[in-house]
């Protein structure tokens, strides 16, 4: 199965609007609502449980890249949505199946759906040998949908159906009154955390190479470890001050963008090289809430980018943070792409590991944020918190924001 594993196990809750989905089309129209984004390149399933038709876990996983893994893919997938069910109230009563992926160059929305017929098939085959049947399959290419389970080409014609426009459906009205929101596609989140690209990347390589030589022998020796330790966590506290002082004019690329102008190649490679240190990585885990969270993610972030070339596998520590930090504040969709994506950089990562599945598994992040909190009092007993608010004397954040670059910073 691809690494990118996203179950999702989240009954639907008793409390706020109720809507029911009477055809392929309002399925269609509610599966970004569903995973909080749309899921380009994608399988979802999602358990069905009851005569009322209650949805329940959800599962996303990246399509395979070729047809030799259909068959353990299906496999694998039914045995996980439905087992997971079974662990945390019930098997399902059915299966609710999409595939998703845009058309390739050269290639039409309905060729993308031929092709994948064979694979919605063999997923259907290996949930019906679990008893549980697949009530829709449907597969979403090009704006259009297609029914792999209705026969009716008045409903669910051969050439495709088209989606519903943005923010029409009665789906998209009860999602936003609920506070639902779809966070783009994933495409559009995971770029936001990859590397950068072009002389940007070829001039933080430079800068990573250069601090290697000098700052690894210093983490490998026990002596300077801690010296190096607190010059790391000094360095995220003031980038993290640089960015809450100077916040970007809008979201998206744009606001990434400015983040990345905001810190130096050099910054960027002691920090990246310091949170390869697991002590180190943990005090800063700690910055999960309140006004320390923005700038912390937006910080992960930046740094997650900047690990490129033979260092990409570093980014398996700003990625978990980033998931840590966006999982905390209630960002759960963004939360499994980040880790999926640190265990991408690096499968072995422990953290990553381990916030993965409780964030799949609906484990509420409290607990860790209380432990996270109890270890923070522990070890400053005395000292005051940092406040990453505007110090005393200094200018105002518009007054900073008028300025071309932030004092410290390099294009």
């Amino acid at each position: 199965m691809t690494k990118n594993q996203e179950p999702i196990e989240s009954p639907q809750s008793p409390v706020g609007p109720q809507i029911t989905l009477r055809s392929p089309a309002e399925l269609a129209d509610a599966l970004p609502y569903m995973v909080g984004f749309h899921p380009s390149d994608s399988l979802v399933m999602v358990a069905v449980h009851g005569e009322g038709g209650r949805f329940g876990g959800r599962l996303r996983v990246g399509l395979p890249t070729t047809s030799a893994e259909w068959e353990d893919t299906a496999r694998q997938v039914a045995d996980c949505l439905v087992r997971g069910s079974e662990r945390r109230g019930g098997k399902p009563d059915g299966i609710v199946l999409f595939l998703c992926q845009d058309p390739q160059e050269g290639e039409t929305a309905q060729r993308v759906m031929t092709r994948l017929r064979p694979f919605a098939q063999r997923i259907r085959l290996a949930c019906g040998g679990l008893d549980v049947p697949v009530l829709e399959a449907l597969c979403i290419s090009g704006g259009r949908y297609w029914s792999y389970c209705c026969p009716d080409p008045r409903c669910c014609p051969a050439e495709g159906s088209p989606l519903a426009a943005p923010g029409t459906s009665v789906m998209a009205a009860a999602a936003t009154y609920a506070g639902l929101h779809v966070r783009g596609t994933l495409k559009e989140i995971e770029n936001r955390l990859a590397p950068l690209r072009g002389p940007v990347a070829e001039e933080q390589l430079r800068a990573l190479d250069r601090t290697a030589i000098g700052l690894v022998p210093r983490i490998l020796d026990g002596t300077t470890r801690e010296e190096v330790g607190a010059e790391t966590l000094a360095l995220a506290r003031t980038l993290m001050r640089r960015l809450t002082l100077a916040p970007p004019a809008e979201g998206g690329p744009a606001a990434d963008d400015w983040d990345d102008a905001l810190l130096g190649h050099d910054e960027a490679a002691a920090l990246i090289l310091g949170l390869q240190d697991r002590e180190i990585r943990d005090i800063a885990a700690e910055w999960m809430e309140d006004e320390e969270a923005a700038p912390a993610l937006r910080l992960w972030r930046a740094l997650a980018r900047r690990c490129v070339g033979a260092y990409q596998e570093h980014a398996a520590a700003p990625l978990t943070l980033a998931g840590w930090v966006s999982w905390s504040t209630g960002d759960e969709p963004t939360a499994r792409i980040a880790l999926s994506l640190a265990l991408r950089a690096d499968a072995e990562y422990r953290f990553a590991q381990l916030l993965h599945r409780a964030c799949n598994e609906g484990i509420d992040p409290e607990g860790l944020r209380h432990c996270l909190r109890e270890e923070r009092r522990r070890r400053e007993p005395r000292r005051k918190r940092p406040s990453l608010s505007r110090p005393a004397g200094r200018r105002s954040k518009t007054s900073r924001r008028n300025t071309r670059r932030p004092a410290g910073s390099e294009q």
